[in-house]
């Protein structure tokens, strides 16, 4: 079975725009991959068929899917979020052709199943909100939904330093929060690296008294010694890894336990198979996972995969209930949440197809995902929306 042709979608889904992948066979098999990056979609696409298509995709054997990452990788030399997104959505893309070619879900093929379902927990579910009483009466409709697990960014346009007024409002967040769910979900507070240590260690102790389950990337995500000091001297577990991009970066996060919760991207660290790799770093040091995924469908039913499979999966995230409303119609096979949980069934590969009618009907736009440190910007976008 040789890879015959390839295909790259982009689309629009409101505040991002996603590049999905299609891989064809000499046998008719087709594969779907996902390859969106916020604000650098066309460039990955670029990259995509640029260096990667003839050079090392066209021709070659899906199931050889190690060897193809690892040239990819290899040749490429530089390195970087373009080049290693570009590279997961090729490799998810490929396991799903492997998955149909074995007549089998892809999670059965890396380890197969570790849970009967996969919780989920909420993310850009606080769009618009702007007062401590906004995130309360949006956090119990989330609640209502099934969810018992919500994250959020309390911080405003915070850079390094916070005022005292704007800590205060942070805290007022947080605290309206708790009280409107309860104590039984849980808050995954995502500081998006915005703070310096010293602020970012006032802010987690002025928070823990709201029972955070995690901090997520409270200081500067390529600065992991910052990251485990600020986990040394906090209670709270700390969660970081979106931005990692290499098993090398991964295997220091681990080594250095900088992080409670380790949360690769697959659609961003080299693909399924290096995110296992992750995983299995990770388990002996009672390191839990909680993949990333702000992107599309089609990552998104990556990770179910990886999670499905792997015995220290935790949580995964979730942004498709808070998405654009066709969001699920940019594929067929979808949607497999129910009540806060995730399942996946047995269809071979990734159990999902793009389509093709959906994805032309919402072009790409450019420049829609905002700045978090534009506050102009910002207000700007929330008027228009």
């Amino acid at each position: 079975m040789r890879i015959v042709s390839l295909e790259t979608f982009l689309t629009n889904a409101g505040l991002r725009n996603y590049c999905f992948i299609r891989l064809r066979t000499d046998t008719g098999l087709t594969g779907v991959g996902e390859a969106s990056l916020e604000w650098q979609e066309r460039t990955t696409e670029t990259f995509i068929h640029e260096f990667c298509a003839e050079r090392y995709v066209l021709g070659a054997d899906p199931f050889d899917v190690e060897s193809l990452v690892l040239r990819m990788v290899r040749d490429q030399y530089q390195g970087g979020a373009v080049a290693m997104t570009a590279i997961s959505g090729l490799e998810i893309a490929c396991w799903d052709l492997i998955g149909k070619a074995c007549g089998q879900p892809v999670y059965r093929l890396l380890g197969g199943r570790c849970h009967d379902r996969l919780q989920a927990y909420a993310n850009g579910w606080y769009g618009g909100a702007k007062t401590p009483d906004d995130y309360a009466e949006r956090a119990r409709a989330v609640v209502k939904a099934g969810y018992r697990g919500l994250k959020f960014d309390p911080f405003g346009v915070a850079w390094k330093r916070m005022s005292a007024d704007e800590s205060k409002e942070t805290v007022a967040i947080v605290e309206a929060v708790r009280r409107a769910v309860g104590d039984d979900v849980e808050l995954m507070i995502e500081f998006h690296g915005r703070l310096a240590l010293d602020v970012a260690l006032e802010m987690a102790h002025r928070l823990a008294a709201y029972h955070p389950a995690w901090y997520e990337e409270p200081v500067a995500y390529e600065n992991l010694d910052l990251l485990r000091e600020v986990k040394a001297r906090t209670a709270v577990p700390i969660a970081a890894g979106e931005r990692l991009y290499t098993l090398a970066d991964f295997a220091r996060l681990v080594e250095m336990r900088a992080a409670d919760v380790v949360q690769m991207d697959v659609a961003h660290c080299g693909g399924i198979l290096t995110a296992k790799k992750i995983a299995a770093l990770a388990e002996p040091r009672d390191v839990v996972l909680a993949p990333h995924v702000s992107v599309g469908p089609v990552a998104l039913a990556a990770a179910l995969h990886l999670d499905m499979c792997s015995p220290n999966f935790y949580r995964q995230e979730n942004f498709g209930e808070h998405d654009v409303p066709y969001r699920d119609g940019l594929v067929s096979g979808w949607n497999r949440f129910r009540d806060g949980f995730f399942t996946l069934d047995e269809t071979p590969g990734l159990g999902l197809e793009l389509n093709d009618a959906v994805i032309a009907a919402h072009p790409y736009q450019p420049n829609t995902f905002p700045s978090l440190w534009d506050r102009k910007w910002i207000a700007e976008f929330t008027k228009r929306e």
